[in-house]
């Protein structure tokens, strides 16, 4: 098939699944229209079932003792009642039958307005191999991802100097790396955490010289924005031989930088517990009563892009903006080097506020911001922050600034690359592809 035949083909399936998508989200109103009150109440039952759900979790997350058993019952038993309610009424083969049409009509949507979604992928460029590239690593990182996929072994045949990190003896990576730059490495690279990473990136940053960056980690956030393949760390160092490079951008919190983002309010509260690694539900349910209700910890103000947030719970200030509307993506971002902060910032008081919240964006107690500088501020000396998975405690205010285009980073030639997004689910523009000839 040619190039104008696979397009006119692309082209016919887009408008059938727009069709397929319009035709569904019909099938759902007449469904209901067609029930009369039983339609009605269908619809009243499930949104007072979901709004009661959101200001049960509410009050189990604010409350200890027997409020919060009782707001887990209630949370659990109002989809139940829902359920029974329709079995009674005889009414649960529409509930069954909207929910399955509901389904087809919003992944037919997003099928057809997927041609639409710009792909996201960074401009790269032709590297050159390096002569002395230089690799820290560390043996514990991911449950020992280092010694499973053989990243030493790989690393040295491809002419890397390796450095063990020793679990037992904490190294400062930031001075290995900067005296490896002295005795001539031309590229640093790190396998381990999202941490780590942002440590020896800075060190690269600011002698311009390439970052590898191998997914050892647990999580490896900034390796799946990369495009990179989390589920073969080894993949990672084909780029010594075989690699390219992009530009990317820098967070900065105070002096130290990020890579992926700095979280203040609830979250950062939490993971500096001791308790946290080794019990982090338990130690959630003990320490989010008082923090979210502001009985503990400092409340919080922040100004970014003549845009000020009082009193959130949580703020997450990313290194470029997180995808916005995607559910099924919200951890990542489609590009890199914007050269802004993503900023989102949530405001919850009461259990209405943590049901309105289920309008997402439109919640009043959501903000989303981008800007080039974020400013923390809080009626305590200092605030607790999580830098890139790390417990930080730090002097207020606490300013947030973007480096843009600040890192060269090497990566492999052949690589999974980034997934498209999934675009905003638009109606009009969906009614446009259903009846265009």
């Amino acid at each position: 098939m040619n190039g104008v035949g696979a397009k006119a083909h692309t082209v016919r399936i887009q408008r059938w699944c727009a069709r397929l998508a319009i035709l569904a989200a019909a099938a759902v109103v007449v469904l209901l229209v067609a029930s009369g009150l039983g339609g009605l109440a269908l619809v009243v039952q499930v949104i007072a079932g979901t709004v009661v759900t959101a200001a049960a979790l509410w009050w189990a997350l604010t409350r200890r003792g027997p409020v919060r058993v009782c707001a887990t019952v209630l949370a659990v038993a109002a989809p139940v009642v829902v359920i029974v309610l329709q079995i009674r009424s005889g009414m649960l083969w529409l509930l069954v039958l909207c929910l399955f049409l509901g389904t087809v009509a919003v992944g037919s949507g997003w099928e057809a307005l997927a041609v639409d979604a710009r792909r996201t992928t960074q401009p790269v460029v032709a590297a050159r191999r390096a002569a002395r590239p230089f690799l820290i690593m560390n043996p514990r990182s991911g449950g020992g991802k280092v010694e499973r996929f053989g990243l030493r072994e790989k690393a040295e045949a491809a002419g890397a100097r390796v450095f063990m990190l020793d679990p037992d003896r904490p190294s400062d990576v930031a001075a290995l790396a900067r005296e490896a730059v002295a005795e001539g490495a031309d590229l640093l690279g790190v396998a381990g955490g999202d941490g780590t990473q942002a440590l020896v990136a800075g060190v690269a940053a600011e002698h311009e010289v390439p970052f590898l960056v191998v997914p050892a980690g647990t999580r490896n956030h900034f390796a799946l924005d990369l495009g990179l393949d989390r589920e073969d760390p080894s993949a990672a160092l084909d780029a010594l031989t075989d690699g390219v490079e992009l530009t990317v951008d820098l967070g900065v919190i105070g002096d130290r930088v990020f890579v992926n983002n700095a979280s203040f309010g609830a979250y950062a509260l939490v993971v500096q517990s001791d308790a946290y690694r080794d019990d982090k539900v338990g130690t959630v349910l003990q320490l989010f009563p008082d923090v979210l209700t502001h009985r503990a910890g400092p409340r919080l103000t922040v100004r970014a892009a003549d845009v000020t947030i009082g009193s959130p719970q949580a703020v997450l200030v990313s290194n470029n903006p997180y995808r916005p509307g995607d559910r099924a993506s919200v951890a990542r971002r489609d590009r890199l080097d914007r050269g802004v902060l993503g900023i989102v910032g949530v405001t919850v008081d009461s259990a209405a506020q943590a049901a309105d919240l289920l309008r997402g964006e439109r919640s009043p107690g959501f903000t989303l911001l981008t800007a080039r500088e974020v400013v923390v501020d809080a009626d305590a000396p200092e605030v607790q922050v999580g830098v890139d998975g790390e417990a930080l405690t730090l002097p207020v205010p606490v300013r947030c600034t973007v480096r843009p285009r600040a890192l060269r980073v090497r990566v492999p030639r052949h690589r999974p690359g980034v997934p498209r997004s999934r675009p905003r689910l638009s109606w009009r523009r969906l009614a446009m592809l259903a009846l265009a000839r």
